[in-house]
């Protein structure tokens, strides 16, 4: 495995979500850390993941040692994106104990779950072959949508829609209210003509109907092979297919082959095994 090129985050993008992390974790004060280490005391440590993993979110977990110690000392020693063995030394900080201590968990949680999600998500990519496009959905945690969605794309995947305002996604929930495909697909647009309009479809009918209607993109099950094959048959090239689904690692190249363009995995971000990281610090002499 690889490094793959992604942008980077913008630091402004998760100062706020660390800072109140950090309060949901600080609350009134760590009272251990208070009542055992002096306040002056220093210490230097490093950051190592204990399971073999692709590195996310090295430099928020920085940002939380450096919201309670702005003084400390941050080397990283592996990048984003990068697969790291077990054992593997990622990032080497110094400053004062106390911050460090109370920094720690908020830290190790971020880069676990950074590192988990982007890890599945090579893994997935990997198993595509590059065939098929492997993307996320809005099955985010609530408030930290922007830090797993950049956890998707270390690992290679892409973004589908950031929120409700971007792209156009017609579920069935809105073709059972509209009053089926066509009256759905032309609803949305006379409201706007020009965002390539998905569909989620569940039968033979409903694919035909939103490629009459103009769909750019069919989403089917995954666990209906036979309905993926018909709507990448029908739609002969009119319209992209999303396969959508549990679908696992060793699926991903028959998704791939049945001729889909995209995975739509709420996996990514729902259900990544854990990464185990942590930090160990020394005492000064």
């Amino acid at each position: 495995m690889t490094v793959v090129t992604f942008a980077s985050l913008d630091a402004a993008s998760y100062r706020d979500i660390v800072r109140r992390a950090l309060a949901e974790d600080v609350r009134w004060g760590d009272a251990t850390t208070e009542a055992v280490i002096p306040a002056k005391q220093k210490t230097s440590g490093t950051l190592v993941v204990e399971t073999s993993c692709v590195l996310a979110g090295l430099e928020v977990a920085a940002e939380c040692f450096r919201q309670l110690d702005p003084q400390v000392t941050i080397e990283l020693v592996r990048r984003e994106g990068e697969w790291c063995e077990e054992g593997a030394e990622v990032a080497r900080v110094a400053g004062f104990a106390a911050a460090l201590l109370t920094a720690e968990r908020t830290a190790l949680n971020f880069l676990r779950r950074l590192s988990a999600l982007a890890t599945l998500t090579r893994q997935l990519v990997d198993a595509g072959r590059g065939h098929v496009t492997v993307r996320d959905t809005r099955d985010t945690t609530p408030t930290l949508r922007v830090l797993e969605r950049y956890a998707v794309r270390v690992g290679g995947g892409m973004n589908h829609r950031v929120g409700l305002d971007e792209g156009a996604v017609i579920s069935q929930n809105h073709l059972r209210l509209a009053g089926g495909v066509r009256d759905a697909v032309e609803c949305m647009r006379l409201a706007d003509t020009e965002t390539p309009i998905e569909v989620v479809v569940r039968t033979v009918d409903e694919i035909e109907a939103a490629i009459a209607a103009g769909a750019a993109v069919l989403r089917v099950d995954g666990a209906a092979g036979d309905l993926v094959r018909e709507a990448v048959r029908r739609s002969r090239g009119r319209a992209k297919v999303a396969v959508s689904g549990p679908l696992s690692a060793d699926r991903m190249a028959p998704a791939a082959e049945v001729g889909a363009e995209y995975v739509s995995l709420d996996v990514l971000t729902q259900a990544a095994p854990r990464v185990a990281a942590t930090l160990e610090l020394t005492r000064a002499g």
